[in-house]
């Protein structure tokens, strides 16, 4: 389904309920659709067409949710890109997508302006969310606000194009933790599933206000966007994840539920610990991204007393793979396949060799999590990539790149990533149970787990440590190691570094290869 006619459909049904609230306004379904209708007009007077790549380059905010929806009103496709992005990744991506317009905000535009010249592009048009020049004469641009002034009479409304479920409307950009970032290329069909499947499984309700500080140019946020829509609810959205101005809103604007990356949970739970704010209650949580250690778990349900509390497996080619919702029974656990997923683990191979779905590995056999890719949540492969789309498929499954095992009682469980797997003395050491083990000790705020190259084993367990306490050592954890139940002693670290942070991704995943790479060059 277009997502357009899904935010016609909200408008239609409830056009006086709030859809978005920034900090400097608000706007019901019914004035958010007709907002939508005027910019996708001026977008076609600006020669914006049917089936042109539409690029948003913004932090959140009101200016990107429109544009994504005018764009599916046209029938444009709309290519999210990170805003963190310089302008040389950006260029980049102009070019593999053969991008016709860009969206860019205060913060974006200087590198967006750059990022054409870079590509070769001016004839782009580069759309701005306010003045902040100066920019060239040469490059053709227009003011969002003037896309939107006055709005065009009802005769002139675009309707929403049909458009085939299977036809590509939108793509995101992958982090790129594995190399050159990829566009995840999503069809209408597979949006609207994969936001059914989180309204299931989060147990989100009708008229649902969250808070929107994800990144719209990652599944997360823009999901929890469209699922919002479906659900006549509201998104608060904040630019940028704020802790103050997040606990703020989320008093202020009712919120009621959260769906962030466990970073952003800890740095929420330190200032409101830090505050004395006491509990903030939110009724349903739900968390993904990367695994969230079982102290943050506890933290989370004392002060927030969700009614929900989910963890949630998934990637931006399918989404919602596995979700527990029994946080407290099994916390380590990404619990049971997801509406509309079907997993299997599969034995590890070098993309030549996995087999295929006729030979699962049995329960508590770690493997690569395969994926079924013939379900509607399914992408349609990476954008002008068929190599790199034919290397991650097999006999219709999609491998995840994950390691992981099912219990005996059909729990998923995950160990890390295929490149991350350590090999010391002929042993795999999975960094995931490593690192819970490391997290366990109560001076350890975060632990990230990884192997360095090493003459007589071929790779030593190495952790990269943030402290609660300066007292905290290497022997200490040494000692924690060799007495906890759950880790062999062949598996515990030989090498401590005590950092500030650990390095990670947008989305909040742990950059092994970039640790691998520092402590390297200091080992």
């Amino acid at each position: 389904m277009n997502p357009a006619t899904i935010l016609e459909l909200a408008a239609h049904r409830y056009p006086e309920k709030e859809a978005l609230a920034t900090p400097g306004e608000r706007l019901t379904y019914g004035q958010w659709n007709r907002r939508v209708k005027a910019v996708a007009l001026g977008m076609l007077k600006a020669g914006i067409k049917p089936g042109d790549r539409v690029a948003l380059c913004c932090f959140n905010g009101e200016p990107p949710a429109t544009v994504y929806f005018a764009a599916h009103q046209l029938g444009a496709v709309a290519v999210w890109l990170n805003p963190r992005w310089k302008r040389g990744e950006l260029a980049y991506a102009l070019r593999e997508a053969d991008i016709k317009a860009i969206l860019a905000d205060r913060e974006t535009a200087a590198e967006a302006a750059a990022a054409l010249g870079l590509a070769q592009r001016e004839d782009l048009l580069l759309i701005l969310t306010e003045d902040s020049g100066p920019w060239d004469d040469a490059q053709r641009r227009v003011y969002y606000s003037d896309l939107i002034k006055g709005g065009p009479g009802e005769r002139e409304l675009p309707l929403p194009r049909k458009r085939p479920d299977t036809e590509i409307s939108t793509v995101l950009y992958t982090s790129g933790t594995t190399g050159r970032p990829k566009g995840v290329a999503r069809t209408g069909r597979s949006d609207y599933y994969s936001a059914m499947a989180l309204i299931l499984e989060h147990r989100w309700q009708r008229f649902e206000r969250t808070l929107s500080i994800m990144p719209f140019c990652h599944t997360m946020g823009l999901h929890t966007l469209l699922s919002m829509v479906l659900l006549n609810g509201t998104s608060v959205i904040l630019p940028k994840a704020d802790p103050s101005e997040c606990l703020q809103m989320i008093q202020s604007e009712s919120i009621t539920a959260l769906y962030l990356v466990p970073t952003v949970f800890h740095d929420l739970v330190r200032h409101i610990e830090a505050c004395g704010a006491g509990e903030v209650p939110v009724p349903r949580l739900a968390f993904a991204g990367a695994p969230m250690p079982a102290a943050l778990v506890k933290q989370c349900r004392d002060l927030f007393r969700p009614e929900v509390f989910v963890n949630q497996y998934g990637c931006t080619e399918m989404l919602v793979l596995a979700v527990n919702p029994d946080l407290e029974r099994l916390p380590t656990s990404c619990g049971r396949p997801a509406l509309n997923s079907r997993l299997i683990i599969a034995a590890a191979g070098n993309g030549r060799s996995t087999p295929g779905p006729g030979k699962p590995l049995p329960p508590r056999q770690v493997g690569e999590i395969l994926v079924d890719a013939t379900l509607p949540q399914a992408f349609a492969g990476y954008l002008n990539r068929p190599e790199e789309t034919r290397r991650v498929m097999h006999e219709g499954w999609y491998r995840t790149g994950d390691l992981g095992y099912f219990d005996d009682q059909g729990n998923l469980y995950l160990v890390g990533r295929v490149d991350d797997m350590i090999i010391s003395g002929g042993e795999n050491i999975y960094p995931r149970e490593v690192e819970e083990v490391l997290g366990s000790h109560p001076l350890v705020e975060e632990a990230a787990v990884f192997g360095l190259p090493e003459r007589r084993w071929g790779e030593l367990v190495a952790a990269a440590v943030v402290s609660r306490s300066g007292e905290l050592t290497g022997s200490d954890l040494e000692e924690h190691c060799l007495n906890h139940p759950l880790l062999a002693k062949y598996k515990r670290p030989r090498r401590y570094f005590f950092v500030h942070r650990i390095p990670k991704s947008s989305s909040g995943k742990i950059l092994y290869k970039e640790l691998r790479k520092q402590f390297a060059e200091r080992s």
